[in-house]
């Protein structure tokens, strides 16, 4: 059968565009701004920054490298590309986690994507005044995704969730045929203007807030800037007992996994669709500059001053750390105080959607390249199988949404421990099976930009000592607790079971692309 045609960026602002997109998503705005102000706010930054520094910007050009190294051997998936990157006959089924993670976590970030793309048209509509409770409101987002009962939505075909979540599965199919250059870049090339400008919006109407409420003096600008970003001490505590927070490290390092997208199999695929000497240094550190720009420049900015401002530091505290808490109970209660407040509610979580809409576009790629690789199909069958595939786990998210437990686990068992695992993976395949060496001479082919003095040393030995020490950590800290839940909640053991019966069906499409590679590299 007729191999898939190749496929490239049309630009390198395309690319740098799209990457950055793949890493803005909703832990940008939500999940990093309650982190710090859960870990001790401008104290939280320093092992984020180390995580950064040690491991977020020299996996990522390791994952940039690998790439682009798999593309100019004519590879766009990740079992193709590790399978050129190895040497080995059988090295691409270390590509199955690479399409594993992303599938899987896909199938659950598509549904909270509904969740802001709902919340947009309800503040667009004027529907979503339900007063200044913020019980009122998470009670209205409970109803709304059914954390009642399983099968709340599923048996409500009507319920705005489900005809929102048919609009965000539309988009991003369609988007994912349309291909890199023509749906994915396309759309990212408008969209992070724009969601860039929503947030700078919402930005300035938040630091211009003042004081709202004169009989509250203390809930001002100023003060709630502070209390995001001023070191905060525990009672006790000295500067580097705080510091010394396990919790806080292992928090910090899993917030640059999502922050910059490492570890998912995304930024492998993406760099194999450049061309042999596209530079690679100065378009991944442009990428994660803008990713951390939108981070901490807008993100750390917005949401917890703002709440601060309206409901002072006992109430934020009691959702900081919290995505959910954070995103769909307190900040509706802010914008209800807020001077045109339903307004900025819709900019707001149309930001929110348009950030999701760019990550979730960068899931399905590194699968839809592999299905049409792999499988040797053509584009349209390839989205029908991965339609079909990611819409099984997504409906076993909707219809399992009791207290968000099958969500819960796929987010725990692939969505952190994967992401671990695959970095790891990369990691060692970079600098010990192609050799670091090889790698960093593959990453200065066609160069803008100098690596930093230090780079071998610090992805070869530092990086995954970094990793495995961090990940046995959160092992003990969190993998009892999971165990428990898969023997205690049904819903977990069928979020498993779905985990599990895709690796297998993956497993066994790379066991027929490797046979297909195979014979087409005897052919040569």
């Amino acid at each position: 059968m007729k191999t898939p045609e190749r496929e490239h960026w049309d630009s390198r602002i395309g690319v740098v565009l799209a990457v950055a997109g793949s890493a803005v998503g909703l832990g940008n705005f939500l999940r990093f701004p309650g982190l710090a102000a859960k870990y001790g706010g401008g104290v939280f930054l320093i092992p984020y920054f180390v995580a950064i520094l040690l491991i977020g910007v020299p996996i990522c050009w390791a994952e940039w490298s690998l790439g682009r190294l798999g593309g100019r051997n004519g590879y766009n998936s990740a079992p193709g590309i590790f399978r050129v990157a190895t040497g080995w006959r059988n090295g691409h089924f270390l590509g199955v986690l690479a399409l594993l993670v992303p599938l899987v976590v896909y199938a659950y970030y598509v549904y909270i994507e509904a969740w802001c793309l709902a919340y947009a048209w309800y503040y667009l509509s004027g529907q979503l005044s339900l007063g200044p409770d913020a019980e009122t409101y998470a009670l209205f987002f409970e109803n709304l995704i059914g954390t009642a009962a399983n099968g709340a939505i599923t048996s409500n075909t009507r319920s705005p969730i489900v005809l929102a979540l048919a609009i965000c599965v539309a988009i991003n199919l369609t988007l994912i045929y349309r291909g890199i250059s023509r749906g994915i870049e396309a759309f990212c090339r408008i969209a992070m203007p724009l969601l860039i400008l929503c947030a700078f919006a919402v930005l300035v109407r938040v630091l211009t807030l003042g004081t709202p409420d004169p009989a509250l003096p203390d809930q001002n600008v100023l003060n709630g800037l502070g209390f995001m970003w001023n070191p905060k001490i525990a009672s006790g505590e000295t500067f580097f007992g705080t510091l010394a927070n396990p919790e806080m490290w292992l928090q910090a390092t899993g917030q640059v996994f999502f922050s910059i997208s490492i570890g998912f199999g995304i930024i492998i695929s993406y760099a194999s669709y450049l061309r042999a000497n596209d530079d690679i240094v100065l378009s991944g550190l442009t990428s994660t500059s803008t990713n951390e720009f939108c981070e901490i420049c807008l993100g750390g900015l917005i949401t917890i001053p703002a709440a601060f401002i309206f409901l002072g530091p006992d109430s934020v505290q009691k959702v900081a750390g919290s995505t959910f808490g954070l995103g769909f109970y307190t900040l509706p209660v802010v914008f209800e105080h807020m001077p045109l407040g339903s307004l900025f509610g819709f900019v707001w979580f149309f930001l929110l959607f348009l950030a999701a809409v760019t990550s979730s576009i960068s899931m399905l790629q590194p699968v839809m390249a592999f299905v049409r690789e792999g499988l040797q199909v053509s584009r349209g069958v390839a989205v029908l199988i991965l339609g079909l595939v990611s819409s099984i786990g997504t409906a076993v998210v909707v219809h399992y949404s009791r207290d968000l437990v099958a969500l819960d686990a796929l987010d725990f068992w692939v969505g952190q421990i994967g992401i671990f695992l695959l970095a790891t993976t990369i990691v060692f395949v970079f600098s010990w099976v192609l050799g670091a060496d090889a790698g960093i001479a593959e990453i200065r082919r066609g160069a803008l930009l100098s690596l930093p003095p230090g780079f071998r040393f610090v992805i070869k030995y530092v990086s995954p000592t970094y990793l495995i020490v961090v990940f046995g950590l959160f092992l003990v800290d969190n993998a009892a607790t999971y165990t428990t839940q898969l023997r205690q909640q049904p819903e977990a053991a069928v979020a498993i079971g779905f985990v599990i019966a895709t690796t297998l069906l993956l497993t066994v499409g790379v066991w027929h692309a490797g046979r297909v590679w195979s014979s087409r590299e005897l052919e040569r």
